[in-house]
């Protein structure tokens, strides 16, 4: 039986499910093209409707539609405001460890400086103005500033709140349930009753990890990209369940950072989740993009060093060969 490919994304605004299927199963399809599996890649852009998008960023907009007061901190909330805070710290320190020239440190000592908490910061509108101000210096650093073109310093700290808002597990909805559980009960209705091989990129990769964990239908390969999984202070402790790990249902855990991937931070993750019971650990695997901002899924896609592990897969999973020949 073939598994079902399942697309979760990750920080950012609403999207448009169908369009955003077509565009990762295109740019995947490339990827497979270039590592030589024209077959499966003719195969998954002929039959798209097969495989899954999940959508979720649409429930974002509860807690900013209900008086949110600053971009990333919905309603003003305490917990929010503190793990963004944190973020902060963690974000600057973790570019810090991947830049040595004189100019870009410059940037992150400033950056830095900005992040650490203030004695006399009080309220979440306090933590949001610093996160303003770190973003405003970290887009002078290089290759990003470029994309200060068109990446705002609001729409950076916005999307750094999603993580915030998602790991704080507040929001509940009318039923008591909060953010964090509606989020994964999308992603577990995608993958159904599987097999699955589940591609997940940025905040999507901590979703599907915990999503993951609550289900036990095989999933053959498990792909994150740009993932912030491994972000030591923050992201980290506050996994569920604790200790981290690889979930018992996942056969393969491939992780794909991009060294100019500023939400990549810490990006080796066999380093810091346990083994599951067969010994599955995640392998880490660097690609490079090019671009001013690299973060971006269809990036990490098209690269054939993504996308033909994926091939593998699927055509392992459909009975035929891993490598189904061809360059395109």
């Amino acid at each position: 039986m073939q598994s079902r490919l399942v697309f979760v994304h990750g920080i950012g605004g609403l999207r448009n499910p169908a369009q955003e299927l077509t565009a990762w199963t295109r740019a995947l399809a490339a990827g497979m093209r270039g590592a030589g599996h024209s077959a499966t890649a003719g195969l998954i852009s002929n039959d798209p409707g097969r495989h899954a998008f999940v959508h979720y960023a649409d429930l974002f907009g509860r807690g900013q539609a209900q008086g949110g007061d600053a971009p990333g901190v919905a309603g003003g909330a305490g917990a929010e405001a503190e793990i963004l805070s944190d973020l902060l710290v963690a974000w600057v320190d973790g570019l810090d460890a991947e830049h040595s020239d004189a100019r870009n440190r410059k940037i992150l000592d400033h950056a830095r400086a900005e992040a650490e908490p203030r004695a006399q910061e009080q309220g979440s509108l306090a933590v949001v103005r610093r996160a303003l101000n770190v973003a405003t210096t970290l887009l002078a650093l290089k290759p990003w500033g470029a994309a200060a073109q068109w990446i705002t310093p609001k729409m950076m700290v916005s999307h750094l709140g999603q993580v915030a808002r998602y790991l704080a597990r507040a929001e509940p909805d009318a039923q008591g349930i909060s953010l964090d559980r509606r989020i994964r009960a999308r992603v577990a209705e995608a993958i159904g009753d599987g097999p699955a091989i589940v591609v997940a990129h940025s905040l999507g990769s901590v979703v599907a990890l915990e999503t993951l964990h609550q289900l036990a239908i095989p999933v053959t390969l498990f792909v994150t990209l740009g993932s912030p999984i491994a972000t030591r202070t923050v992201v980290w402790p506050r996994l569920l369940p604790q200790p981290p790990s690889v979930p018992e249902s996942v056969g393969e855990w491939l992780n794909f950072w991009d060294r100019d991937d500023i939400i990549a931070i810490r990006p080796r993750l066999e380093r810091e989740l346990r083994a599951n019971g067969r010994g599955v650990t995640p392998t880490s695997r660097r690609v490079d993009s090019d671009g001013t901002w690299v973060h971006d899924a269809e990036k990490y896609l098209a690269q054939p060093a993504v996308a033909g592990p994926v091939a593998q897969a699927l055509a392992g999973t459909a009975g035929g060969p891993a490598s189904d020949g061809g360059s395109g």
